[in-house]
């Protein structure tokens, strides 16, 4: 029997709410939490948004998959960027001690919770709309994920009681 990874780590689009679920996800499991988003603004000095303006999306993704495979960390819960998906080797890395749960939720919320996506820090073309990178993300979202989760309509706290029922192996 294989052992319990000692990670939960977040997936999904900017919006999804891996952030604040992961905060208290990590206090209800009292383990440690991680936001890359915040490792690639710590180790750049700078913004998601000056980066993606002043290097393009393409060096946002390289350093966000930098960032991961460079991420050694144990009983955490890892909030990833939304573009850590595409990255193969970064997912894989994050795979090795890490149970992948994608917070699914539908593109009506994520707009509504996204108002300006220009000032977001989006690792996506200039000329892809957010219904675009939706698209195109949540297949990827599903294929790394261990377990999906549909959030919509759901606060935090139920989202977190859902993780934590998820992987307790219990199921309704």
């Amino acid at each position: 029997m294989a052992p319990t990874p000692s990670n939960l780590v977040l997936i999904g689009m900017p919006g999804s709410g891996k952030s604040t679920v992961g905060l208290l996800l990590a206090k209800r499991r009292s383990c440690s939490f991680v936001d890359t988003d915040l490792l690639i603004q710590t180790s750049q000095k700078r913004s998601l948004q000056d980066i993606v303006d002043n290097n393009g999306y393409a060096a946002l993704r390289q350093i966000e998959e930098s960032v991961l495979l460079n991420l050694g960390v144990h009983n955490h819960v890892i909030a990833t960027g939304g573009s850590a998906v595409y990255s193969d080797s970064a997912m894989a890395h994050l795979k090795r001690d890490g149970l992948v749960i994608f917070l699914e939720v539908d593109l009506a919320l994520l707009k509504a919770r996204i108002a300006d996506i220009t000032t977001r820090g989006l690792a996506r073309p200039p000329q892809q709309s957010f219904s675009q990178l939706f698209n195109e993300r949540r297949g990827l979202y599903a294929k790394q994920a261990d377990i999906t989760l549909k959030c919509s309509g759901l606060t935090p706290e139920e989202v977190c009681a859902l993780i934590i029922k998820e992987i307790s192996g219990c199921r309704s």
